[in-house]
């Protein structure tokens, strides 16, 4: 075999073997969710995974399905949200590059975001290997167009904060939040390790903010509502204890509007987020 052939076949196979070489990444995203059905991919609904992944294999130029951190439902959003997808590297392409997600975002609607890309392990997964995760729930008195769907227009603003944060730190105490699920979600357990669970005033509303290893489905809703019942007088602060312990979800309050649902932070063990 003479050279030239040699090299043409060695850089034949270093093309295939770049190709065929699979890469595992996270991708850091920010959505407004209002126009959406949620994070997950679902028939006869947009969701906010349907478009990303749409355009993510648009410019990656091969098939892409990313893996959320979670769940969230529809009109809820997020300013941190993370989803890991395998790709084939190409030589071409550094995905990792600013450049790149530039390109990402300028396919996408003006309410998805991309943040950052991250090269990880093959085995590193987004849902599973998330350690905390952090929501808040905005809630404003007075009427402001700014805010319209990006929050909950309370209009009774005469509400007991210091008998809601008594109610918040009973709610600390347990780990076993079925009253506080929506009904027939597919749960394996519905226990959560909870790290946080206050408000705290702004100048115009409130904010909760609550942190746990995980959440159920519609539970940070659920718990804002019972909130609200306690700082109405509906509900004393103590009455919590007998809500979580009965494990019944028509005890609990009614669930909030979504447009005042924010996920706000996802920790992993192998990733400075930043925040």
């Amino acid at each position: 075999m003479t050279q030239l052939k040699f090299s043409k076949l060695k850089l034949k196979i270093n093309r295939i073997s770049a190709v065929s070489t699979i890469q595992r990444f996270f991708i850091e995203i920010a959505y407004k969710g209002t126009a959406y059905h949620g994070w997950q991919t679902q028939p006869n609904a947009l969701a906010v995974q349907e478009i990303l992944d749409q355009k993510l294999s648009v410019v990656l130029r091969q098939n892409i399905e990313t893996l959320g951190c979670g769940r969230t439902d529809a009109g809820v959003h997020a300013t941190q949200f993370f989803a890991h997808f395998d790709m084939f590297c190409l030589d071409d392409l550094n995905i990792t590059n600013p450049q790149t997600i530039k390109s990402i975002n300028a396919v996408l609607p003006v309410d998805i975001v991309v943040k950052q890309i991250i090269k990880v392990n093959n085995k590193a997964h987004a849902r599973f290997d998330a350690t905390l995760r952090s929501y808040q729930y905005h809630i404003h008195f007075n009427k402001d167009p700014f805010k319209t769907e990006s929050g909950w227009l309370y209009k009774n603003d005469v509400l007991d904060v210091e008998a809601m944060n008594l109610a918040a730190a009973i709610i600390l105490k347990y780990d076993d939040f079925a009253c506080f699920c929506k009904a027939n979600a597919d749960n394996h357990t519905n226990i959560c390790n909870l790290f946080c669970c206050e408000w705290h005033k702004t100048d115009d509303g409130l904010i909760f903010y609550i942190t746990a290893n995980r959440f159920l489905r519609n539970m940070v809703r659920a718990i804002v509502g019972t909130l609200i019942d306690v700082g109405l007088g509906k509900l004393k602060p103590e009455a919590l204890h007998n809500i979580i312990c009965s494990k019944n979800r028509s005890n609990a309050g009614a669930s909030v509007p979504a447009c005042g649902l924010y996920l706000t932070k996802i920790n992993y063990n192998y990733i400075n987020n930043g925040q």
